[in-house]
């Protein structure tokens, strides 16, 4: 079995470090570039960088943070917000990216997801996928969560799929910030219809999430978290231990 992945994610707004619950209430947490430095040396298997308002606000993502963030890591480098062409897609691994993030770009056009694999290679593109229950079904929202896109989410993610994208983070807005765990049945259904790397985002409260986490959805690839590993409620290290002995492999 491959090592599962612990993944921190900065969520960055105007050069900062913030975090919010359910996509709203945002809050300034702390400077990404040191962040980014210590997640390196605390033993993240990746790290994503997120501009959260770069779609909202329909601008390009601020490559400067960016730049600086990835001179801090030796780790893999996932970077989204406000991707929308391929030009986009060369700027930002120029930058220094090992993956790229596409989520309202591709809802605006899907042909990018396809445009962009053929150029850089599937295992460059990564379908982020903004999701909430919305009477009973799993619902595609876009611009970090603020539209009602009104696509089933579930078939999205194999429409992304089929047209090259080579891994999925699924980002549950209904869990988002809450801590009191991931969307175990989210992540099932979509795990169950696709045959690329999940990532599970949105949830984790403490370690122990992890654990059930990989245990209840072994077809899960990575857990991604964001509050409890910046406020150091988590210690990736101590995380990586609990899960190893608990029978889940990881890199340590």
């Amino acid at each position: 079995m491959l090592a599962k992945r612990i993944i921190p994610c900065l969520d960055v707004r105007a050069g900062r470090v913030v975090k919010g619950v359910n996509f709203g209430g945002v809050k300034d947490v702390t400077d990404p570039v040191t962040l980014a430095a210590r997640y390196n040396e605390e033993g993240a298997d990746e790290l994503v960088f997120y501009d959260i308002t770069a779609s909202h606000e329909e601008r390009k993502l601020f490559t400067d943070v960016l730049e600086k963030v990835a001179s801090q890591i030796f780790i893999p480098l996932t970077v989204g917000g406000g991707i929308r062409t391929v030009d986009d897609f060369a700027r930002v691994l120029g930058c220094g990216a090992d993956k790229v993030s596409v989520n309202s770009g591709a809802i605006a056009d899907f042909s990018l997801i396809g445009r962009a694999a053929n150029k850089y290679g599937s295992q460059c593109v990564v379908l982020s996928m903004d999701v909430k229950r919305v009477d009973g079904r799993f619902t595609l929202f876009a611009k970090g969560g603020r539209e009602n896109t009104g696509i089933d989410a579930m078939e999205w993610a194999r429409r992304g799929v089929g047209d090259g994208a080579g891994e999925i983070v699924l980002n549950s807005i209904d869990t988002d910030g809450v801590k009191g765990g991931f969307d175990l049945e989210m992540l099932e259904e979509l795990c169950s219809l696709v045959d690329v790397p999940v990532i599970a985002s949105g949830g984790a409260g403490c370690a122990e999430d992890f654990v059930t986490l990989f245990k209840s959805v072994p077809g899960v690839d990575a857990g991604l978290a964001a509050s409890i590993f910046h406020f150091e409620e988590v210690n990736i290290k101590n995380l990586k231990k609990m899960l190893a002995e608990n029978g889940i492999p990881v890199r340590i």
